[in-house]
């Protein structure tokens, strides 16, 4: 979608675009739901679907954030943060509260949120660590950060 300032084209203003959404029956919403993603979520929560599309129409119009200024707010969030990190914990796993992991484990999306207290929320469950969220997923002992994709293994290609 782009921003298409001739009324009688087939993009709406993206403004107007955004605007919309809160007022889409859920059916329209799934199916720009289906225009955007490979799968719908596990939860249908409609401020969540309504929040991502926003993000997501936006960020087609306008492009992701660079890798170098998502660093540069993650360096400078964790450098005036009120969050003290748990020991053992790297600067390479800090991440600012609010901030959603994905990742797809056995065909299923799995979205883990920092929460203000520095913990790893899960489907309503609250967890240490990512390992603990990575563990929790698979049943099995995973490196959360590797697992989540912040770190990469020796010599594997993520």
């Amino acid at each position: 979608m782009t921003d298409n300032k001739n009324t009688g084209g087939p993009a709406a203003p993206i403004s107007a675009q955004l605007a919309a959404l809160p007022s889409l029956p859920m059916a329209a919403l799934w199916a720009l739901w289906d225009q955007h993603f490979p799968r719908r979520p596990s939860h249908r929560n409609r401020n969540y679907v309504e929040s991502r599309l926003a993000y997501r129409i936006q960020e087609l119009t306008y492009g992701a954030l660079p890798t170098n200024i998502r660093k540069m707010l993650v360096e400078a969030g964790a450098k005036h943060s009120k969050i003290k990190l748990a020991t053992g914990r790297s600067a390479q796993t800090l991440l600012m509260p609010g901030t959603t992991l994905i990742r797809e484990w056995d065909e299923r999306e799995y979205r883990v949120t920092v929460t203000p207290d520095g913990l790893y929320a899960l489907d309503g469950q609250v967890f240490k660590s990512l390992s603990a969220a990575a563990r929790h997923i698979t049943g099995t002992r995973w490196n959360g950060p590797k697992f989540f994709g912040l770190r990469s293994g020796k010599g594997d290609a993520q």
